[in-house]
């Protein structure tokens, strides 16, 4: 049995769900991952004991956090047969987060097991020490007949919506689902779609990029709003909110570092959903140019987005092969700056400057 494990693919492809799958394995009380017993529902439900998820909501995972993660990952399975740490998304993880990770994976306690997931194995994405003592589990991304069955079949989704989805998400089971599902994630992609009809110069260029901008913004200040104010009512009530008497207006004036504490951890969260929502219009965009440029290069391959074919047909048409791939690594460049920290504004806005150029 190997202590520390590594399950990589792209986006979509499914690590999380892997080393849940496994850890439920790995705890079940028949050694065969039933799926049914104690052991696998509770770790499949993330309720075991045993078993530590770490899902980053900023855009890092600190040394401390790991540093705590490690300590308690040290002690003995209370109930299960190991104890388990499954860390999500682990090339967020800083330099020192990472070098308090390689110790513990250097000499691992004796019933522990540690299950990373990244996109890949380069060194950009987890290091090449902790990577040596890994084994890789390397995954795919389904493909889009997979997911519009998982979509009929779980979801209960139309077929046609189902497989319009599924090719629309580029074979991620969780945005096609959302496409499928939200109106308001079909009409943002809509507008993301409209972008290369919008860049008629600089000036739409930069009216374009800001439009983004905003609606990433918008979607993202959505999707934590009410996680945000939960999680203030929750502090203020366990610091003695609403309390009356010399103790409780104690408590308040001295609970005024916890409550800063929480703002900073809410607006990293937030910058993380804006810069994921962003990314989630990047990739619906390069799936525009790569129809663009398969069509100009009269390649046998269904497109990307169905509903926006005749476009990128007449795009191929005007911008030839090169001028569509130039495009695509517009894109995808900008996708890559934001990543390396480049203000999500600076980058958009010189990408969208590319586009309009050529």
């Amino acid at each position: 049995m190997t202590h520390a494990w590594i399950f990589t693919g792209p986006p979509g492809s499914g690590r999380s769900v892997a080393a849940r799958a496994f850890a439920a394995a790995l705890q079940c009380v028949y050694g065969t991952g039933c799926g049914h017993c104690p052991g696998c529902h509770t770790t499949l439900a993330g309720t075991h004991a045993d078993v530590r998820l770490v899902v980053p909501e900023g855009l890092s995972i600190g040394v401390g956090e790991m540093r705590a993660l490690v300590l308690r990952a040290a002690s003995t399975p209370s109930g299960g047969r190991w104890q388990v740490v499954i860390i999500e998304d682990a090339d967020r993880l800083t330099e020192a987060a990472g070098n308090a990770l390689l110790k513990a994976v250097e000499e691992p306690p004796p019933r522990t097991v540690f299950l990373l997931c990244a996109p890949s194995t380069h060194p950009d994405d987890i290091s090449v020490t902790i990577r040596s003592r890994c084994r890789v589990v390397p995954l795919r991304q389904p493909p889009a007949g997979a997911v519009a069955e998982v979509l009929v079949g779980r979801d209960g989704i139309v077929p046609d919506v189902a497989e319009w989805a599924a090719a629309a998400a580029q074979g991620h089971v969780g945005r096609s689902r959302r496409l499928a599902r939200d109106p308001e994630a079909r009409q943002r992609r809509d507008a993301v779609l409209a972008v290369p009809r919008r860049l008629t110069g600089v000036g739409a260029a930069f009216d374009a990029a800001s439009a983004l901008i905003e609606a990433a913004e918008a979607e993202a200040a959505a999707s934590v709003a009410e996680l945000d104010e939960a999680e203030r009512a929750a502090l203020q009530t366990a610091l003695g909110a609403g309390g009356t008497g010399r103790g409780a207006a104690g408590a308040m004036r001295g609970a005024a570092g916890q409550l800063k504490d929480l703002e900073k951890r809410q607006k990293s969260r937030a910058t993380r959903a804006q810069r994921d929502a962003l990314d989630r219009a990047l990739v619906d965009l390069a799936g525009f140019y790569r129809d663009a440029l398969t069509m100009a290069l009269r390649a046998p391959v269904a497109p990307v987005h169905t509903d926006t074919a005749t476009l990128a047909g007449a795009g191929a048409q005007k911008w030839d092969a090169e001028g569509s791939l130039r495009r695509l690594e517009a894109v995808l460049g900008c996708r890559a700056a934001i990543e390396a920290n480049v203000k999500p504004r600076i980058a958009v806005e010189a990408m969208m400057l590319a586009l309009w150029r050529g």
